[in-house]
This record gives C-alpha cells, structure tokens and sequence, in this order.
C-alpha cells in the first residue's frame, strides 16, 4: 500500500476554490431563477394590461353600439311622430261627414265623438276629450256632428248623445255613450273617462306623451267650473238626438 502524501496547504487552496465555485453556482442559479420569475411577473402584468385594453375598448365599442341603436330608435320615433301628427294626431278636430272614412282608416287607434252643437253634455265630453288628445298621442282623437252624419249614424246604430266610438284599424270595437258609465254626472274627472279608455286599449298607457303638469290641473278645474254652471238636462234630451 503505498503512502499517500497531502499537502495540505493545497488542500486547503483546493477545498476553497471548490467552496467558492459550489457558492458561485448556487448565486448563478438563484439568479437566474430570480430573472425568470421577474420575466414571467412581467409577462403577466403585460398580458393583464392587455386584457383590461380589449376589455375597455369592448366597452367603448359596446357603448357606440348602444348609442348608435338608441340614436336609431329616437329617429324612428320621431318620424314615427311627425307621420302621426301629418294625420291629426295629438289634437282634437272637428271633421264633416265627407272626411270620416278616411280620418278612421288612416290611423291604427281612432276615438270619435259624435256630438250636437246644443247638447250641454256633448261639451262637456268635448273638454275631456281635448284634454286626452294632448296626453294620448297614440290615437286620433276627432268629433263629427251627429246631425250632418246620418249615414254613419244610422250604420253605426247610435241612438243616444254624447257617444264616443272607438275604432282600431278602421273597425268600431267600443263606445262610451251618455255619462252611464262616467258616473252620471257632469261634473266627473277627466281621469274617470280615461281609466275607460284605458281598459279596453282605446288609448295605450306605454305611450303617453309628456304633459305639462302646471298645465292639466288648471284646464280640468275650469271645467269643472263651466260643467257645474251647465243647466242638468232630461234623459230624453241627450238619448235621441233625432227628434
């Protein structure tokens, strides 16, 4: 066997340039793992502000869209509008006999009132009515004097005054006739004329036209005051307008 002889002042240069090595690799390593993890952290925040870009020019492109339908939609309405209002919509007029036909099929929803000009109650319906033209614009809102209108008073059966005949797509499909339903007086609100209306669609409550509010109050309660100045009128005298 032979002798092995150490030096060990070489030993210990060796021991420590192995030390120094094996320390200089781990710091090589940590820092490359700390780049990595800095790479992958920034690649993260990066991909992160790219989503949160995509995510709020979706929005804003989302937000045009949306913009640009409503734009549409209130155009529409608006010609929609101005058609109606070509065809006597959002007021209340007088027409002869000549013009009814054409008035109750040029418009979806028709409210006619067929009134005397001496009849104190067929005034008294034409303030009510002047009112809800202005609120309903969804439907036409006319009078036609029941004496020069025979033809349509005679194909339309009626026989008692006020009547008010409701047509849809140029079809009569309901009438208020006389105050019977209003609460036989004179004096009713116009609130209890248009909660009839309202219950069989003669006028539509999703389209309401906006009102003045300082406007409606002070019209209805002059006449209230001009109905309860009106002398109260027999039965006959509003039920057959003919005689």
């Amino acid at each position: 066997m032979s002798n092995f002889n150490m030096d060990p002042t070489k030993f210990k240069k060796d021991m420590g340039a192995l030390a120094f090595g094996s320390a200089l690799g781990a710091a090589a390593r940590d820092y490359k793992s700390q780049m990595e993890a800095q790479d992958e952290a920034q690649a993260y925040v990066k991909a992160y502000q790219q989503v949160a870009i995509d995510e709020e020019l979706g929005d804003e492109e989302a937000l045009e869209k949306l913009q640009e339908r409503r734009m549409k939609e209130l155009r529409q309405e608006h010609e929609k509008k101005q058609e109606m209002a070509r065809k006597g919509h959002g007021e209340y007029r007088h027409i002869g006999e000549d013009e009814f036909i054409n008035e109750v099929t040029s418009s979806s929803l028709v409210a006619c009132h067929f009134w005397h000009p001496e009849f104190p109650r067929s005034k008294i319906m034409d303030k009510h009515l002047e009112i809800l033209a202005r609120k309903y614009f969804d439907t036409k809102f006319i009078k036609i004097d029941a004496e020069k209108a025979a033809f349509f008073v005679a194909k339309l059966n009626i026989k008692m005054l006020p009547a008010v005949v409701f047509f849809k797509n140029g079809i009569a499909f309901d009438r208020v006739v006389g105050f019977g339903e209003l609460g036989e007086v004179d004096d009713f609100p116009t609130s209890v004329l248009e909660e009839r209306m309202l219950q069989t669609d003669a006028i539509k409550k999703k389209i309401v036209a906006k009102v003045q509010s300082d406007e409606e109050p002070d019209a209805m309660e002059r006449r209230r005051v001009y109905a309860s100045t009106l002398p109260k009128e027999d039965d006959d005298e509003s039920s057959d307008f003919s005689d």
